[in-house]
């Protein structure tokens, strides 16, 4: 965001009596979104966002989503002032570092967080379905076999690791994937419940949850899946000490489909010139592969698998 645009981001904030220093750029997300911290006069500080033309309907969804949140207990940031035409909200800053920032690249950092992470989940899966299903589409085979084209076109064929295995027989596991995940229920989902977007609660022992203006009905489990293997991969035993029982099939057929889509989500924004993520490609690609062995649908493939996609 250029000098104009933190100016109005500024200019608003003070309008609104929120803050009257200058707004200090944060790292955001792989999304066109822009997030500042501004500071008052008595050292308090607010997070503001700014949302692309094109992206309204998501802050939008955001002020619809936090009622939503706030009404079932779980803890989510205060809106502090938001401007839907223009695309401006300021919420209340929940504190200096996500968990993702606090573990540095090791799980182990934040291991006494995740059965709160876990259970935040679980208590996300049991808002009521029939609103959650008004918020955004479902995340149905058609979305997931859409992002799963997405790794395909920008990292697999790229790189040539669809030439040992074939195209063909890529596009049919993937298929096959995405047709099982959808043969239960949805349950309702954060749909990026990571260690990124959960900020340890101040002297309450709590998480608080950001980024939460996509919820809507997933298939089940699809937000384990997402704590458990996005950036930081707990090992398998404390997988299955989080989770009272080891992973389903299920779960690692969710978690294999999440992996590949972050995959292919690195790889898309490095094509737009965010390369930040690209340290991730590698762990993520690996992670996916690891789930994959665990599938019936993958057996017969697995080993041209591991051979081509891991070289």
């Amino acid at each position: 965001m250029g000098t104009n645009d933190e100016a109005l981001v500024l200019s608003w904030l003070r309008e609104e009596g929120l803050a009257q220093l200058s707004p200090e750029p944060l790292a955001g997300d792989v999304s066109a979104r822009r997030y500042f911290r501004s500071e008052g006069e008595d050292g308090s500080s607010v997070i503001a966002v700014s949302y692309p033309p094109d992206q309204l309907g998501a802050c939008r969804r955001f002020v619809a989503t936090t009622r939503l949140l706030s009404e079932a207990g779980i803890d989510v940031p205060e809106i502090l002032a938001v401007d839907l035409e223009r695309g401006l909200m300021a919420v209340q800053d929940a504190g200096p570092r996500t968990l993702h920032e606090v573990a540095r690249g090791e799980w182990r950092r934040i291991d006494p967080w995740y059965p709160e992470a876990v259970r935040v989940a679980r208590r996300i899966a049991e808002l009521p379905t029939p609103v959650v299903a008004e918020l955004n589409p479902p995340l149905d085979a058609a979305s997931l076999r859409w992002e799963l084209g997405q790794t395909v076109a920008s990292f697999l064929r790229p790189t040539g690791r669809c030439e040992s295995l074939g195209l063909d027989a890529v596009e049919e596991l993937f298929d096959e994937i995405c047709r099982r995940l959808t043969d239960d229920l949805p349950v309702p989902g954060h749909r990026d419940f990571m260690v990124r977007n959960l900020i340890p609660a101040q002297g309450t022992g709590g998480l608080v949850v950001l980024d939460h203006q996509d919820l809507r009905l997933v298939p089940p489990d699809y937000d384990l899946a997402s704590l458990l293997n996005d950036t930081l991969f707990p090992d398998p035993k404390r997988v299955a000490e989080l989770l009272g029982a080891a992973p389903t099939e299920r779960l690692h057929r969710t978690a294999a489909q999440r992996c590949l889509k972050a995959v292919g989500t690195y790889a898309r924004a490095a094509e737009r010139g965010n390369r930040r993520h690209l340290p991730l490609v590698r762990p993520t690609l690996e992670r996916a592969v690891g789930h994959l062995g665990e599938l019936p649908e993958a057996a017969d493939r697995i080993r041209r698998i591991e051979s081509s996609w891991l070289c």
